[in-house]
């Protein structure tokens, strides 16, 4: 594989011209495609073999035009102290609600008189509107939305509290905040990283690049595949992710390789041919992780998954040419002003006058910055910060290795208190009005009313009477109304109010009972219970998910690494900084651990695709880290030094590189931390604790450390494996023989001794 993507590269950089006009033209096309295609919709949501699905489908066959799964609303009044809601004039001004909200928008389907429905409290307080619409939540229309909010403020002119509650409320959810302040931050660090503006801005220019065609792509096929609004915002946060990442892993190995003295097309063809490599693998790994989403078996989330692993896709074939065309372009200036200054000082043509890098075709070979052969191995020796941490790992391995395991067990223990639901109105900041309406429902009718139960009996009106009379019996039911049949008498719905608020572990406790005391022809859904159905979903599928993705991961790890060791460490510390990273979610968003430092004013459970979809974003991340930092450990053991001495040269070509994509990818998660809602912030706590957890602790101490233990032993794969499992030639050996590079290298005559930790 090295060799041929030896070659890509010094093609991609030859054809330069070609190749950018390539990546410029399928940025284009699919922004076309994207500017003319239909507005995408929020997708349909469904979850195959759950009750609550079968429970919907029921209710779309047997009450056609109920619009079961349409976006529901809540105008929720609150009389001023004093007056109650039955009075005259409040009820006047609820009243003409009423006949506004139904003459508003096309998409209302049915909105309740809260004097005919028992929509007003025992005191007289609080009363609400219920308004049912056609479509959901994500494909209601502005002049909608603000036919809803302009009933509430006309209200509200006339003395009433008046707060609007519910999914039709939902908007987009904004994620450009976030997205800027990491590419700000990442670009700062790039400047930092390689004191070059080229070399900083290729990474940030490549993964834009990358993320408009992936997402631009999905835009322009969204209504075709029925891809929902969220896809695209899954897609932009790994494409950007993953596209800094793998460009800023090529754009160092160039510069290394222009520090060797490579002029600079070979330099690009090596970077290309084992970074590329590194790239390639850790891509896979990114996409067996998304792809892997499948096993859930919600078709939503299949296809968030395959379209976020196309974008990666997409981001390793620019690593691998769009990159290595535009080094053609940057000459000298990928270097740093230091570099650029040694360069001029050591390299001049015939006339005096500094030779460019760029001038690839035909010119002479760039020598090392000036320096002699003597000159460049003393500063490649010369320590820096990787080599320094790596030396003290090597020196203290089982100390590093302990504090490391401890503190992230520790970290890890709040996640056996792991309860997982997804968060209601009442997880919102109270400045919305949507938390008000929440708040002013559980004040007047119950915290249950937030959330009530629909109940389809598929039977006649005896066994809807029945199924009532039951239902009625169970702890935790606050009211019941009386079953309203179809016009056939075949089927009937009832209501259910819970006594507790629906994310509550006593709300769930009763669904489960309903199923249980009402037998098969009673099915319960509505929102509540679609939210318990799926967690319940992700829940079952965790293990399942984790088998896939770790398994596929470890085999092809152990056709990258040679060795069996290498990645069964790399699995076991990927799933220890996870657990740690469920462990402080859980400490902060359930038990309100430091909740006021990060915002967080309701506790309540986790969000219940939460470890899914931290596992499949960040086992993507941490293979990145593992495979560049490795891999480079690797390449050095392969070519003649000692397991330790391979150790600190892995630390000392890669350690900058994965500190600095460490930290742009937890600014870009850091930046949702800031956002209103629940959700977002949850997640992008989460990843963000994760990457610090994997990058920091388990790459860059827990790893050294198990390896320097391991010595030897660590690359040892059995002689049957060997000949099986595929040569793909990650550390670039076989590219080394083909360019000679090898030819002149003396054995090494401790290559055969065992390792030694100290003074490598």
């Amino acid at each position: 594989m090295a060799t041929f993507l030896y070659k890509l590269g010094r093609f991609a950089f030859r054809r330069r011209h070609a190749v950018t006009l390539l990546w410029v033209a399928l940025l284009a096309l699919a922004g076309a495609g994207a500017a003319t295609a239909p507005a995408p919709t929020s997708g349909s949501f469904s979850m195959p073999g759950t009750e609550a699905q079968r429970a919907f489908d029921l209710l779309e066959e047997r009450f056609p035009g109920g619009s079961a799964d349409g976006a529901t609303a809540r105008v929720v009044f609150k009389a001023p102290d004093g007056q109650k809601m039955t009075d005259p004039a409040n009820k006047a001004r609820v009243d003409k609600a009423v006949a506004d909200l139904r003459a508003g928008s096309d998409q209302v389907a049915s909105v309740t008189d809260p004097y005919t429905a028992q929509a007003v409290s025992r005191d007289g307080a609080t009363a609400y509107i219920h308004v049912a619409y056609k479509a959901n939540g994500m494909e209601l229309t502005d002049a909608t939305r603000d036919a809803l909010t302009k009933t509430g403020e006309e209200a509200r002119d006339g003395g009433l509290t008046v707060e609007i509650g519910g999914d039709a409320l939902q908007a987009m959810p904004e994620t450009g905040t976030g997205e800027i302040i990491g590419v700000v931050v990442a670009g700062i660090v790039l400047v930092v990283t390689f004191g070059s503006l080229v070399a900083a801005g290729l990474p940030l220019l490549t993964a834009i690049v990358g993320v408009g065609i992936g997402v631009a792509s999905i835009t322009a096929l969204a209504s075709a595949l029925d891809l929902g609004t969220t896809t695209g915002t899954l897609a932009t946060m790994i494409g950007l992710a993953v596209g800094i990442d793998y460009a800023l892993f090529i754009v160092s190995r160039y510069r290394a390789e222009l520090a060797e003295g490579r002029d600079p097309e070979d330099a690009a063809g090596r970077a290309v041919g084992t970074a590329g490599s590194a790239v390639v693998f850790a891509g896979l790994t990114v996409v067996i992780a998304l792809v892997g989403l499948a096993v859930v078996n919600i078709p939503m989330l299949t296809k968030m998954g395959v379209a976020a692993a196309g974008t990666v896709a997409i981001a390793v074939l620019i690593a691998l040419t769009f990159i290595p065309a535009l080094l053609g372009y940057s000459g000298r200036r990928i270097l740093g002003r230091k570099a650029r200054k040694a360069f001029d000082g050591g390299r001049s043509d015939a006339d005096g006058t500094a030779a460019d890098p760029a001038d690839s075709e035909g010119a002479a070979k760039t020598v090392v910055l000036g320096k002699k052969d003597g000159d460049r191995e003393a500063a490649e020796a010369a320590p820096n910060g990787g080599t320094r941490w790596a030396r003290f790992v090597l020196r203290r391995p089982i100390a590093v290795l302990l504090v490391g395991v401890v503190g992230l067990g520790a970290l890890a223990v709040p996640a056996a208190s792991l309860e997982m639901g997804l968060p209601d109105d009442g997880a919102q900041p109270t400045s919305t009005t949507q938390r008000r309406a929440y708040d002013l429902l559980s004040e007047g009718f119950g915290p249950g009313s937030n959330g009530p139960l629909m109940v389809v009996v598929d039977g006649d009106r005896d066994a809807a009477a029945k199924a009532a009379g039951t239902i009625k019996k169970l702890d935790g039911v606050a009211a019941v109304t009386p079953p309203m049949p179809n016009k056939a008498g075949d089927t009937a719905m009832i209501t259910v109010v819970p006594k507790d608020r629906p994310s509550s572990t006593a709300t769930e406790d009763l669904v489960h009972d309903i199923r249980e005391r009402t037998g098969d022809d009673v099915l319960v859904t509505g929102q509540t219970a679609m939210n318990i159905d799926f967690s319940q979903k992700m829940n079952d599928a965790l293990l399942p998910y984790l088998a896939l993705v770790v398994g596929l991961a470890f085999l092809l790890l152990m056709v990258v690494f040679r060795s069996v060791l290498v990645p069964l460490k790399a699995a076991l510390g990927f799933l220890l900084s996870v657990v740690a990273a469920l462990g402080a979610v859980v400490a902060v968003f359930q038990w309100g651990w430091l909740g006021s430092v990060f915002g967080v004013e309701q506790t309540g459970p986790i969000m219940s695709m939460m470890p899914i979809f931290m596992v499949g974003v960040v086992f993507g991340l941490a293979m990145d880290y593992e495979v560049f930092l490795v891999t480079r450990m690797r390449e050095a053991y392969v070519h003649g030094e000692r397991p330790g001495e391979a150790i600190v040269t892995g630390f000392r070509h890669g350690a900058r590189v994965v500190t600095a994509a460490a930290v742009i990818m937890i600014a870009v998660f850091a930046g949702f931390i800031g956002a209103s809602e629940q959700m977002v912030k949850m997640i992008g706590f989460g990843l963000a604790a994760a990457v610090l957890f994997d990058a920091f602790v388990v790459r860059m101490a827990i790893v050294p450390a198990v390896l320097a233990l391991l010595g030897h032993k660590a690359w040892w794969l059995p002689r049957w494996l060997d000949r099986v499992l595929p040569n793909v030639d990650v550390e670039g050996e076989g590219l080394r023989k083909r360019l000679g590079d090898d030819a002149d290298r003396p054995a090494d005559p401790d290559a055969d001794r065992p390792n030694r930790l100290v003074g490598v």
